[in-house]
């Protein structure tokens, strides 16, 4: 491909992105796949390119752009060699015209900007493993180095294919950032206690919970999502985990999928669904996904699973609510809210080698911290 195809396929490629986004359609990572298998033509540096040129124009643009091409003159407008390629040659993008719609550079949409900005989320997310304790305790992994605050971190260079080292293969590694370890490792697990992680997801921190638990005790993992709970029993599986039992809830009626569980956990996870905000370096897309409306929705949707959460609590026990958000409508606000809703119930300090205390709670930031950026707080139950 000469380099103005380049710039004209990575114009195609956000132009799907952006109707992703509009539309709740695919991510842009899948859009990137699916364009180049339909283009075998296209080699490695080729799809290496138009994929770099795809995830600047994203990053860059904090709003929605009206289109591609839009999204691809805003980025052209610090680069004059990108701008020069728009040529009107064949299979290359048409010259800019002076008045022409560019997006506009900014880290957030404009409605967070006073919530979120200034955070690190355009920064590049780094890629970290967790050691799996219960396998080994010390690791040596050519190019990694120590992750910064984490005891089990490493962070690997860019682009290391981790799924095909023997030691991931082996279970001696799981792929999982810094931010997401400490907040596990903020739940407080310990041998022997019987923990409910009430939306486990793919088992991402089920797996962190177990290894704290030294495969003692037991673990309910629970989610609604039946394609990514059923991921986790082979990761259980490689890791050597046993003490997991998987329990697929009925969105809206959880209780009946957990009756013999009230008033019986040691400690319940809420891992809740929210924003994403956190994550945006890595899923940089998501900022045009999310609205207003959407957040009132995934709000109410923690506030309710934090109650049913309380009801499985032991007396004296704890409540852990984490979120992958900076926003203190799902952190710092959504437990003052349940504390209010539920008399009784206190905070407990939360101490990490990382974070800042955000209300009644910890969080991590990619600009203080180099993580994720995460909400986390421990609630106790009353006696």
């Amino acid at each position: 491909m000469i380099p103005q195809a380049r710039v004209q396929a990575a114009i195609d490629i956000l132009d799907e992105v952006i109707a992703g986004a509009r539309d709740n359609g695919a991510a842009a990572d899948v859009i990137v796949q699916r364009y180049f298998r339909a283009r075998r033509y296209a080699g490695s540096k080729d799809r290496r390119a138009v994929r770099d040129l795809v995830y600047a124009a994203i990053r860059r643009s904090g709003e929605r752009p009206e289109t591609g091409r839009a999204a691809m003159i805003g980025l052209a407008e610090g680069d004059p060699a990108l701008a020069l390629l728009f040529d009107g040659s064949v299979h290359g993008p048409l010259p800019i015209a002076a008045n022409e719609p560019r997006a506009e550079a900014a880290e957030v949409p404009m409605w967070l900007r006073d919530k979120l900005g200034g955070l690190g989320l355009l920064q590049r997310a780094p890629l970290d493993l967790r050691i799996n304790r219960l396998k080994t305790g010390k690791i040596d992994i050519v190019g990694a180095v120590p992750a910064p605050h984490a005891r089990d971190g490493l962070r690997m260079p860019e682009g290391s294919a981790v799924e095909q080292l023997p030691e991931y293969k082996a279970g001696l590694i799981e792929v999982q950032d810094e931010g997401s370890q400490l907040v596990t490792l903020a739940c407080g697990a310990e041998p022997g206690m019987k923990v409910v992680d009430l939306c486990a997801g793919a088992g991402g921190k089920t797996l962190g919970l177990a290894a704290a638990m030294e495969d003692r005790g037991v673990i309910f993992a629970c989610d609604a999502d039946r394609a990514r709970l059923s991921r986790l029993a082979p990761r259980a599986e490689r890791a050597g985990i046993t003490i997991v039992e998987t329990r697929l809830l009925d969105g809206g009626r959880e209780i009946v999928a957990l009756g013999d569980l009230l008033g019986a956990a040691d400690l319940v996870v809420v891992d809740a669904p929210c924003s994403g905000t956190g994550t945006w370096r890595r899923n940089p897309e998501a900022r045009w996904r999310l609205t207003p409306e959407r957040l009132a929705r995934v709000v109410a949707l923690q506030a309710r699973l934090l109650d049913v959460a309380a009801r499985l609590v032991e007396p004296g026990g704890t409540l852990v609510h984490v979120v992958c958000s900076l926003l203190d409508e799902e952190g710092a606000g959504q437990v003052e809210a349940f504390l209010s809703r539920h008399p009784g119930w206190r905070t407990e300090p939360v101490t990490l080698p990382a974070g800042s205390q955000r209300g009644p709670g910890l969080r991590l930031t990619p600009s203080d911290d180099g993580t994720d950026g995460f909400f986390v707080a421990r609630l106790k139950a009353p006696c």
